[in-house]
């Protein structure tokens, strides 16, 4: 799912009803249940966006220093035009390989994902306080 289908979404379930406090009330676990699922599946992406990182990192590794292959001929990787890499100078060449940034952004993305899920879920949890509130609130305007 994408970031903004996640924010749409809660834009949307966010918004509280305030003539139908008990309805908002009784919503709250299945809003939970709802975005918790997401948040489930957007941390086992994220935990396979990491892992497939970690096979790159090798990978790229092992290209740095051992020289192409049948299998990165295939990929379109080059090395540098100074040819095999000093293993010493490894770690400054793959921080800088292109393939590690995109992988890297997409992690980062990822991550932003699931910290805004676990917001919401948050927010959910405060969410029943936050209606017994707005109910007192509405009574004290009454003259209840």
């Amino acid at each position: 799912m994408h970031i903004d289908e996640i924010v749409a979404l809660w834009e949307q379930d966010s918004k509280i009803d305030n003539t139908e406090i008990g309805d908002e009330a009784i919503k709250i676990a299945k809003l939970h249940h709802k975005y918790y699922q997401i948040l489930i599946n957007e941390r086992l992406v994220l935990r396979q966006r990491e892992a497939d990182l970690k096979k790159l990192k090798l990978d790229k590794y092992e290209f740095f220093t051992q020289g192409p292959n049948e299998d990165t001929q295939k990929k379109g990787w080059k090395l540098p035009a100074k040819g095999l890499i000093l293993k010493a100078d490894i770690p400054m060449y793959m921080d800088a390989d292109d393939d590690i940034i995109k992988q890297s952004l997409k992690i980062g993305l990822q991550q932003e994902k699931v910290e805004f899920l676990e917001s919401v879920i948050k927010m959910l949890m405060n969410r029943g306080y936050n209606l017994k509130v707005a109910l007192e609130w509405q009574r004290f305007i009454n003259g209840s």
